[in-house]
């Protein structure tokens, strides 16, 4: 393993401190050296720069431009490989590669589409209150996490990919497995194993007999360039189903807790004074579902002021750092505000042409599931108070350990 950088923050792998981790990152500049696990890095905590940098073409998504992989200082054994080195698909691979894997997907995702799933996100949603109603009967304390904000993307874009219903407990266990940096790494490439296994099944199926749903639609496409091979199907439906149901759980988790610690601003959305998408946006911007990103190489040098980021180097974008960036969100930018004007700025589904594709489909389900959540259960209070709700061991997303609530 590489000789850790003296001067680098440590990323706490237990998450035990996250709004103290990200001042100190703030506190570090723009651009500041970082360990994960042991692994030095670039992070970027600044608004701008994170978004030069995310147009910019010498930083890329394969790892082979990563002069620690090329070297063998890291291995499969590094406990966050499986998020970098994960196949080929349209988030590893960058230029015109890039655009013939992306487009398939981005063509199925239309506003008129993401529109016709209105109606099904709605279902599944009373469904879930039903069983949240349900398990809170006689004041029992219930986990808003595991009964509703769980499962509610997971069958949404198990829906969407066309990835039986039946399998999603399977799903959420392997990928819970996946992105926690308690699980044992020989466990973990067991579970990747597993899950690459998985997913190739399911293309080689939908093969056969095609069915209405999005992977169908990129085994069957062929126009515009070269069709997918079921290799780039399976790496993209795998990418899509972990990204499109773990970003939704926290934003939904994140806007509750934020708003339940908040009702003086949870009263303005209730009185009509503030939209329910102002609430989304801000909750992305302040406690959004992406801490640390992983990660990109530089290709060649990158200058940035006295700075270079020298070429096979790694950079991580820091979300939740660059969500609290000052010059752009105000003084008070560690404040929940949902009348904040600048809210909807946030990136926190990324920027430039590596942007999340499901990002629409996200803020539908949160504008979708909040309002309805809150007008079933409008007397819904914490059962704990809000900084006693930790975060589980997990370096990249902001995924809470669970929401307990009193449903009124």
């Amino acid at each position: 393993m590489s000789s850790a950088c003296p001067h680098a923050i440590a990323i706490d792998p237990m998450v035990g401190d996250l709004a103290g981790e990200t001042a100190r990152l703030r506190a570090a500049g723009s651009l500041a050296r970082i360990e994960l696990l042991g692994v030095p890095a670039w992070t970027v905590t600044d608004h701008t720069v994170a978004r030069q940098l995310l147009t910019d073409a010498r930083l890329v998504k394969d790892i082979n431009h990563w002069g620690l992989w090329q070297s063998g200082a890291v291995t499969r054994q590094w406990p966050l490989i499986g998020m970098i080195d994960v196949g080929r698909s349209m988030f590893t691979v960058d230029g015109p590669e890039h655009r013939r894997l992306r487009i398939k997907t981005t063509q199925a995702l239309t506003p008129r589409r993401l529109e016709e799933m209105r109606p099904a996100i709605e279902a599944i949603t009373a469904v879930l209150l039903d069983d949240l109603e349900a398990a809170g009967r006689d004041g029992a304390v219930v986990d808003l996490k595991q009964i509703f904000a769980y499962p509610l993307p997971m069958r949404v874009i198990s829906d969407l990919m066309g990835v039986p219903r039946s399998d999603g407990p399977m799903l959420l266990e392997s990928y819970k497995a996946f992105f926690s940096v308690m699980t044992p790494q020989d466990e973990r490439l067991r579970v990747i194993e597993q899950l690459n296994v998985y997913f190739a099944e399911m293309v080689a199926r939908k093969t056969a007999e095609p069915g209405d749903d999005l992977t169908s639609a990129l085994i069957l496409a062929d126009e515009g360039g070269e069709p997918l091979t079921p290799e780039e199907v399976a790496g993209n439906l795998q990418a899509l189903v972990a990204a499109g149901h773990e970003t939704t759980v926290s934003l939904i988790l994140n806007a509750v807790r934020a708003l339940l610690s908040r009702p003086e601003q949870l009263d303005k959305i209730r009185s009509g004074d503030i939209e329910w998408k102002q609430a989304i946006e801000e909750t992305l911007r302040y406690d959004g579902p992406v801490t640390h990103l992983l990660m990109r190489f530089a290709a060649d040098d990158i200058p940035l002021g006295d700075t270079v980021i020298e070429k096979g180097e790694g950079v991580v974008i820091s979300y939740r750092a660059v969500g609290r960036d000052t010059t752009v969100h105000g003084a008070d930018a560690d404040d929940f505000d949902v009348t904040r004007p600048t809210a909807s700025r946030n990136i926190s589904f990324g920027y430039g042409p590596h942007i999340c594709p499901g990002a629409a489909l996200a803020r539908l389900e949160a504008a979708i599931a909040l309002p309805a959540l809150f007008a079933r259960f409008p007397d819904m209070k914490l059962a704990v108070a809000a900084e006693e709700i930790g975060n589980l061991p997990v370096m990249t997303q902001n995924d809470l350990t669970g929401l307990p609530l009193h449903l009124g």
